[in-house]
Formats: structure tokens, sequence, C-alpha cells
């Protein structure tokens, strides 16, 4: 996150009414409900299953339903999670005094399924200490007392910026992550001189006993050791290319296809893909470490996530898993620094995190590749399902696939190319009441999934190169191709053929259901399965 881009927030939607103050900060993805103290006008009890898909009457029309979201002002990078006393427990930057006031802070929300979500306040304030307000970082709890704090202590390696300069401070918590102190020690690493020198990821290198912190410096990821979380040696340097400003290092193990026999490393950052014709978001690359040094076993990296929006992203491991090293968890934040003031919020603004999702490590083709799946426990926001008949679309048709009937929904789509006349291209409309339309494609020809927002309400407000995305080459067994889309009031989400590419982007039509359907150009497309799924509305929790 650089100063320009906090700048930017000052400005953001100016024309925002934040009439949601009422509704406390942060939003926890449950069901809504009548309290069983409120009787309904003929005195019985309304039916839960009749109210939980809608929406209470203070909210804004355009807040999202199923998202992690701030009840007010600004939110933007997600910090990495992490699992203490029952709890996972989640940060976020959040500038309190949006839109007429700038700097972030850590804001806390905490969790036992990675869908709900209480909101815990404000846990590391901004300009309390003299170094200015809290960027981007990460927290680590340190069951061995490394640092001095207590066994357990929660450690937050954080970077602030004053005077342009950009440091690393550590802040301590002896109460779980509730609350954090200022280590009297700050910064704990001066700048060297550079002016990208930022977003500390701090990971337990458990084969050499030691702590390393990744930064992002430039066109660089620097790599430090450590054995006290204090005090930190530089060991190597990763160089990039054609990739802008790196921001938001990521590094963990993973195994491919589950087998402990291919473990390897991952390294990820968040960055710029013009040059290849992408928007920004999440890349990796997958190799080898020896403690001081990552190689990379190719020289071009893969992409997450396809879509524009999914930036600033962190996975974490599950403590539940038999191996931790079979799949993890991430998360990203849902806007683009392209256009993040200038989309048509109407009443609310704020910003909102991705859904949870499940990532796993598996060979294509010969090289490693990370799939992304929705996580299970999303499933508990749904309601019943509308499934759409089979049957063929022919050339040049369009075929309904019903009407989604809440602002919040998961569409499965399962569909192949007829035999005889097989289709090129393939497309599914989303289209609100006033003809905004998004598109959800795939071209048999070129093997890319792609998104389409030429048509909604924001297209006019972003670069033209942000309005369409596509993924990497996305081959389908069979010519069948196997869709899971989630849509919020503000987002749609991607994910095809179990989660080998995903398209994640801010969509906006206007609430009150959408007109769903199937295209089919050059030939024919069989649509096998469709299925529609309202998604709960959210209820926020407060203290």
């Amino acid at each position: 996150m650089t100063e320009p881009q906090l700048k930017k927030s000052k400005k953001l939607l100016a024309i925002a009414v934040l009439c949601i103050l009422v509704l406390g900060t942060v939003v926890s993805w449950q069901s809504l409900s009548s309290s069983p103290e409120t009787p309904s006008a003929d005195g019985d009890q309304p039916n839960q299953e009749d109210t939980k898909f809608q929406r209470p009457e203070a909210w804004s029309e355009y807040r999202p339903a199923t998202h992690l979201t701030p009840g007010q002002n600004w939110m933007n990078d997600p910090q990495r999670p992490f699992f203490l006393d029952g709890l996972w427990h989640f940060y976020y930057l959040y500038n309190a005094d949006y839109p007429d006031g700038n700097g972030t802070e850590w804001y806390h929300t905490t969790s036992t399924d990675l869908v709900h979500w209480k909101d815990e306040g404000v846990a590391i304030k901004k300009y309390k200490n003299g170094l200015g307000d809290i960027w981007t970082g990460s927290a680590v709890v340190d069951t061995e007392n490394t640092a001095g704090f207590g066994k357990n202590a929660v450690i937050s390696l954080v970077t602030q910026q004053v005077d342009g300069v950009q440091r690393q401070s550590l802040f301590y918590s002896t109460d779980g992550g509730y609350s954090f102190t200022s280590y009297d020690g700050n910064p704990v690493m001066d700048n060297p001189g550079v002016e990208a020198w930022r977003d500390p990821k701090v990971v337990w290198d458990k084969e050499r006993n030691q702590w390393l912190m990744l930064l992002a410096e430039g066109n660089k990821v620097g790599f430090y050791t450590s054995k006290d979380l204090k005090s930190w040696d530089y060991q190597s340097g990763f160089e990039t290319t054609d990739l802008g400003v790196v921001e938001c290092p990521d590094f963990f193990q993973m195994t491919v296809d589950g087998d402990p026999e291919r473990t390897t490393w991952v390294l990820g950052i968040s960055a710029n893909g013009a040059s290849s014709g992408r928007t920004t978001g999440y890349t990796y690359w997958t190799g080898s470490f020896d403690g001081k040094s990552f190689t990379a076993d190719e020289k071009d990296p893969r992409w997450l996530d396809a879509g524009s929006d999914f930036y600033a992203a962190v996975t974490w491991d599950d403590p539940a898993a038999q191996d931790p090293t079979d799949h993890r968890y991430a998360l990203g934040w849902m806007n683009n620094w392209a256009y993040a003031g200038d989309l048509p919020l109407g009443d609310w603004s704020g910003g909102t995190m991705s859904t949870v999702r499940q990532l796993s490590l598996r060979d294509v083709d010969g090289h490693p590749q990370l799939f992304s799946e929705p996580i299970d426990a999303l499933d508990e926001l749904e309601g019943e399902a509308v499934v759409a008949e089979p049957g063929a679309v022919a050339k040049d048709h369009e075929a309904s696939l019903g009407k989604a009937e809440s602002d919040a929904y998961r569409l499965h789509v399962v569909l192949s190319q007829d035999q005889s006349a097989p289709a090129e291209e393939t497309q599914v409309q989303l289209k609100d009441a006033q003809g905004a339309t998004v598109t959800v494609g795939y071209n048999f020809n070129d093997q890319t999934l792609f998104l389409n927002r030429d048509n909604d309400k924001a297209a006019g407000n972003m670069p033209e190169s942000y309005r369409e995305v596509r993924s990497e080459k996305l081959p389908v067994d069979n010519g069948q191709l196997s869709l899971d889309i989630l849509v919020d009031t503000t987002s749609i989400e991607i994910f095809a053929e179990d989660g080998q590419a995903a398209l994640s982007s801010t969509a906006f039509l206007s609430p009150g259901g959408h007109e769903l359907s199937l295209k089919s150009f050059g030939g024919t497309t069989d649509m096998r399965e469709s299925s529609t799924t309202p998604l709960a509305v959210a209820e926020t929790q407060r203290q």
C-alpha cells in the first residue's frame, strides 16, 4: 500500500451518505431472523426461511450481503489470520476518518468457521508511537516466547511511514490479539535508504528453527531471518521483472496432489500484470528454498485469480489438517486502485473482502498449479435451489436459466459442446431490470474463461482494459465445463473446473433480482445442469 494510494481514499465516493452508522463496524455472515420476542402483525412468529434472504431496511441496497465488509468508512488490505484459543483472528486495514481524513489502522474480527465474523474493534491504533499510521504486515503466535513477551504472545510486524520513510515496527499482545502495545525499541528495522520497503510477511521456518521475513522492496522480495522477531539479518533478494512495484509477499510450503514426496515452496506477491495483458492481482512461483534464497522452477509466474479485484491476498494454513501442506485458505481485497474512487455505491461505501477459498496444489501438464474453491462452510448460507431443465441451445440462440430473486446467490452450471454442431463460445449472462449485464463466458477455440463487465453500471468509470478479464488456458475434458459462480450486490466470483481457474471482480447490477440466460455462438451448447441458490443476507453483530 503506497502513500499515493492512501491519499486516494480521501477522495473516494464523496457523494456516499454513510447512513449505516447504527449497524456497527463489521458484518457477520449469518442468516437474518426476527427476534423471538417480536411477534408479527397477526401474532404469529415470522418464518425464518421467509426472512433470512431479505435485506434489513437500514442497509444500503448496495452493501454486500454475504461478504465481510466494514459497517462504515473504509477497508483495504487483509492481514493473514491466525488461530488461537478456538478462534480465527483476522485484521484488515481500516480508515476511521474516511472520507475526510487519512491513515489506516488494524481492525479486528474473529470467527469460528471463516464464514461468520464478530466485530472486535480496532486492535492497533494509528498515529500513537510517532512513526505514522499502521500499514500491512503480519501477526504470529509466539508459542515458544522467542521475543520475550510471554508464551503465546501475539507479535505483529507492520510497516509504518512518516515523512515518506517506510520502516518496520513490532507490536505485541498479551491478551490473545485483542489489543497491542508498541515495542519500545521501534522501529525494529530502519529504512536502508530505499523508497519502497514494506509489507513484512513473517513465517516460522521449522526446519531451521528460525523466523523468516519477506519484504516488498520495489521490484524485489527481500528475505530476512531472526531468532527473536526483533533483530533481523538480510539473506537474499528475489528479483521480479515486468510486474511493477511488488506488494504483500507470501511464502509457504505445499504438497503437489497431496503427495508428501512432492513438496514445494510457493512465493506469492501482489503485482501489476499490465505487461502480460492482465490487471493487478496475486501472482506466484513454485520452487526451492535453502534457508536463505528462493529459486523459482520457472521464470514466468502464474496467477491465482485472473479477475481484476483480488488484491493484497493472504493465505494461511489449516491447523485442523492432518498435514497442513495439503491445503490452505486464501482471502483477497475485492477492489482496485484503478477505480476504487469511482464505483456507483449509492449511499454505501467501504470495500469488500472476497469469499474465503480453499487452495490446493495440483499437477497440470507437469507443472504445479494452485486451485481455489469456496470453502465448504459457505454452504451454511444456502437456501433452496431452483433447478433449470437441461437442454440444447442452438447457434445464436438464448435459453433462460431462470431468475435469481435474491441479490446474493450461487449459480452452478455444467455445459458442453454439442457433438454434431459444437459451439465455439458459450456465455452465461446476468441481467438486471434496467438492462445492465455481466457476462461469464468460455471460448472453446482458445480455451479461456472470461468475465465481461462492459455493460454493468461501473464500466464507464474504469479503464477499458479492466472491463474484460481472461483466465490462463483452461482445457476442458470432453468439451464439458463446470462453473461455480458466486454473486453478491457488488461482486462476482467465478470458479471453473473445480477451481483450476478463478475470476473475482466487482460487478454492479441493480438490486432486485437478475434474469439469467445461456447464449451459444458458432454452434450448439448442451446445458447439462443449472441450479440457482439464494445466499442468506448477513446480520451485523455488535459487542
